[in-house]
């Protein structure tokens, strides 16, 4: 059968599994490019569907789906923005570790250890999928993206966030981030792997989708935190909305 599982990418992430709410460990990445994520999906969640901005939980009655959830960094917000939350994960013990998590915060989230190709033959479809920083992991990228357009509800939301295939990416999130800085461990994203925002929205497109919104997202190092940008040279994020069920 084909599967969008790497087992190599599911090993690599098996390992560090342990390190997940360390916010001083190897996902520590991660933990400061969260702010600018979450900042970026409320806003245009809120305006999208009408929501109030001013409300506490302002996401009450969206179903949301973070595929590649790893040890639900992304779940928990989305839980506390009031979200019906499924997060998904191909690695068991990724989804063990966010359990346990949620559990101890007092979250209602329900993690599975499946793939987007099995959700989408299950028939499920979310107002909201998160698909952040997954897309450069997966074995198959045309199924991976084809399954995860099935689970968008038509009028719903997804949200991609990965690293662009260009010298210069190449240049800084690989050889900078992995090698010099050694803010990733060594290996953790492969140069062929990567997906242009190009092919993204090609594929998306055939696939019922729309571009809504693209930035790039940029490191200050003055300030310390990720911030939105005009260059999207290196690492993105695309808005994508379903605009026709497929037959």
């Amino acid at each position: 059968m084909t599967t969008t599982i790497s087992p190599d990418e599911i090993g690599k992430f098996h390992k560090m599994a342990e390190e997940w709410w360390d916010p001083n460990g190897k996902f520590r990445p991660l933990h400061k490019f969260n702010p600018v994520r979450l900042s970026y999906i409320r806003e245009h969640v809120i305006a999208h569907f009408g929501l109030d901005d001013k409300a506490m939980r302002p996401f009450t009655g969206l179903r949301l789906l973070d595929i590649g959830c790893g040890g639900g960094l992304l779940c928990e917000p989305m839980a506390r923005l009031g979200a019906s939350v499924i997060g998904a994960d191909a690695g068991e013990k990724n989804v063990k570790i966010a359990a346990l998590h949620a559990e101890q915060s007092g979250l209602e989230i329900d993690y599975r250890a499946t793939t987007s190709e099995d959700l989408a033959a299950a028939g499920e479809q979310f107002d909201v999928v998160l698909n952040m920083e997954v897309v450069e992991h997966v074995a198959d990228v045309p199924l991976y993206l084809q399954s995860c357009c099935n689970l968008v509800k038509p009028g719903g939301l997804m949200f991609v966030a990965t690293i662009n295939r260009t010298a210069r990416a190449y240049a800084l999130a690989i050889v900078g981030a992995e090698r010099v800085l050694r803010w990733l461990p060594k290996g953790t994203h492969q140069y062929e792997k990567l997906v242009t925002p190009e092919e993204i929205i090609s594929i998306t497109g055939r696939n019922g989708m729309n571009v809504m919104n693209r930035t790039g997202v940029t490191f200050n190092p003055l300030k310390n935190q990720w911030g939105k940008s005009r260059d999207m040279a290196v690492n993105y994020m695309l808005l994508l909305e379903k605009t026709r069920a497929l037959d």
